[in-house]
């Protein structure tokens, strides 16, 4: 399963800046397990302010090991996961004491979902062992609570035994399947989200992507669409690094900004300023309500008074890479738009030498022959990001944060903007076949 790399624990100065997991171990065995956004600060932090816990294991261990991952989120559910497995000793000693956290999931026909401080609740209905399911411990509660929250608009749930008759404040929110739910969808989800909690969210990804395909071959379109939005989110939350913070704006943007565009120089090999960044993104299930968004940044935010929509007039096949040609020509007709300064595709190495193909067709109607836009795609599998005289794409995790956070937020950004039109276009669709 997992692949630990361990220091001697003198070396703690080689620990890489990363998010994840990190373990204490002595003779082979596992003193502790937790999780960080940094794991070298984490770590450091026990050495410097250790307190009487952290003095334990600390004395007590070897080798200090870590293991990435990609999001908070993920370092969550893999710590979890670590700790159940390999009952680090004193992860374990410190479990009783109310400072660990379970998921909870009721064996009902529709089952309830809920966090709780420990397996030895009070619960008021016969052998509850048989009744509940129990996935954990979790050692940080906000973080899990936060986690449930997301996971719940991908997976909406019932945490109170009764349902009101009419909907309630979380079917508002697409939090709650409502008073009367598909039973086997409702099953679905609920397992989805158990093997996502387990570390399955591979499998999961895996599942939900063959469902949606066959639910398009039967020509269900609106579980279809579904489905794909759930894969969608769920790959989102598992890149971001950063999950449980709001991320704000920098007080000294002008400061940010100048940063973040002098890594984008030094990645592009340029000395042209970079001001305006254009992202594309193209919604559709199976080829119908096909459509395409152009959000558009201005020094690292978002400018909706420049954001376009686009309905593809000339696909009704699913065709992602013709699609996306058809809008990168639609919008280089505008020259009343300033041109880009850098181009975002949302998709992989076929997306990205497509859209290069098109504006180097443009560029040879132009005066202008030494325009230069550059353009990188960023692949949804493994965030990998294509950019121009690269042979191989680059793991965008592997990027300066300042990068990997303003990629992330443009592909996110064009995403939400291009499937709202089509959503929109789809409930026209449906509303005149009635």
């Amino acid at each position: 399963m997992e692949k630990f790399k361990f220091l001697k624990k003198d070396k703690i100065s080689k620990l890489p800046k990363i998010s994840g997991v990190y373990a204490f171990k002595k003779d082979g065995k596992f003193l502790y397990i937790g999780k960080a956004t940094d794991i070298k600060k984490r770590v450091k932090n026990h050495f410097s302010r250790p307190g009487f816990r952290g003095s334990l294991f600390i004395n007590e261990a070897e080798k200090i090991g870590y293991l990435r991952t990609n999001s908070e989120i993920e370092a969550l559910i893999l710590e979890a996961n670590l700790i159940k497995k390999h009952q680090p000793k004193y992860n374990v000693l410190w479990k009783d004491d109310k400072n660990y956290f379970f998921v909870a999931i009721t064996k009902e026909n529709f089952p309830r979902i809920f966090v709780t401080h420990q397996i030895k609740l009070k619960l008021k209905i016969r052998s509850w062992k048989s009744r509940i399911e129990f996935i954990g411990p979790f050692v940080e509660g906000s973080a899990l609570k936060k986690t449930l929250k997301i996971l719940r608009k991908i997976f909406p749930y019932y945490t109170l035994k009764k349902h009101p008759k009419n909907l309630c404040l979380w079917c508002q929110l697409n939090l709650c399947p409502g008073p009367n739910p598909n039973f086997q969808e409702y099953k679905k989800n609920i397992n989805s989200l158990i093997a996502v909690l387990k570390g399955k969210k591979q499998a999961v990804l895996k599942g939900l992507k063959k469902e949606m395909k066959r639910t398009s071959a039967l020509e269900k379109f609106e579980r279809a669409a579904k489905i794909r939005d759930q894969i969608r989110i769920l790959e989102r939350i598992f890149a971001h690094a950063k999950i449980f913070e709001e991320e704000s704006i920098p007080l000294n943007l002008k400061k940010y900004w100048s940063k973040t565009e002098k890594i984008l120089k030094n990645l592009f090999k340029t000395n042209k300023r970079i001001f305006r960044i254009e992202a594309y993104d193209v919604s559709n299930i199976q080829g119908k309500e096909a459509t395409g968004s152009m959000v558009v940044f201005i020094k690292g935010l978002p400018n909706k008074n420049f954001y376009r929509k686009f309905k593809i007039k000339t696909i009704d096949k699913p065709n992602d890479i013709a699609m996306i040609k058809e809008i990168i020509k639609r919008r280089l007709k505008h020259s009343e738009w300033p041109f880009a300064d850098l181009i975002l595709i949302d998709g992989g190495k076929a997306q990205f030498n497509a859209v290069r193909l098109t504006i180097d067709n443009f560029k040879k109607n132009l005066r202008d022959k030494q325009l230069t836009v550059p353009v990188i795609a960023l692949a949804k599998r493994k965030n990998e990001l294509y950019l121009e005289n690269r042979k191989n794409p680059i793991l965008l995790e592997n990027l300066p944060r300042e990068i990997f956070n303003l990629i992330l937020q443009l592909r996110d950004e064009a995403h939400r903007f291009a499937i709202s039109y089509h959503r929109k276009l789809r409930r026209i669709d449906l509303k005149s076949q009635l």
